[in-house]
């Protein structure tokens, strides 16, 4: 169980409400590598983090982007939305949002790796459980 698990009064774990970006440059997208001290270490993720109370997806990921990453984004249009539950029974509840344009240098603030890689080539890391239907549909050339 991790210390971030939150739960019902009934004992359920609650899903966790996330919004990640796609953050384009061309054919290129940018993706990040969890650290090792991290839950799932070194899996491969779409930068982006837990919307807080208040906040509305799109608001939740310009801040997560500039926390994580240095930048002031553009939020663009939802791209796809999609809700997971782990083996461990926690969920999450994924809205994934296109970025086509952000001010700012891209800065390595939380992750083990980051990198541009090209849409078709995402097939090839290993990506959270969470985001591997998104990986096949990018890869061959659908959503975007």
């Amino acid at each position: 169980m991790n210390v971030n698990d939150k739960f019902e009064p009934n004992g359920v774990k609650t899903v966790r409400f996330v919004a990640a970006g796609l953050i384009l440059r061309g054919e290129e997208v940018l993706i990040c590598q969890r650290r090792p001290d991290q839950p799932m270490a070194l899996k491969w993720e779409f930068p982006g983090g837990k919307i807080e109370p208040g906040e509305s997806p799109e608001q939740a990921l310009a801040r997560e982007l500039d926390e994580e990453l240095g930048i002031s984004a553009d939020v663009g249009p939802l791209v796809t939305r999609t809700r997971h539950t782990y083996r461990s029974g926690g969920a999450v509840d994924l809205q994934f949002f296109a970025v086509h344009s952000f001010r700012g240098e891209v800065t390595n603030r939380i992750f083990h790796d980051v990198r541009w890689i090209l849409l078709r080539d995402l097939i090839a890391y290993d990506f959270l459980a969470a985001d591997r239907e998104l990986i096949r549909d990018l890869s061959a050339g659908k959503l975007l």
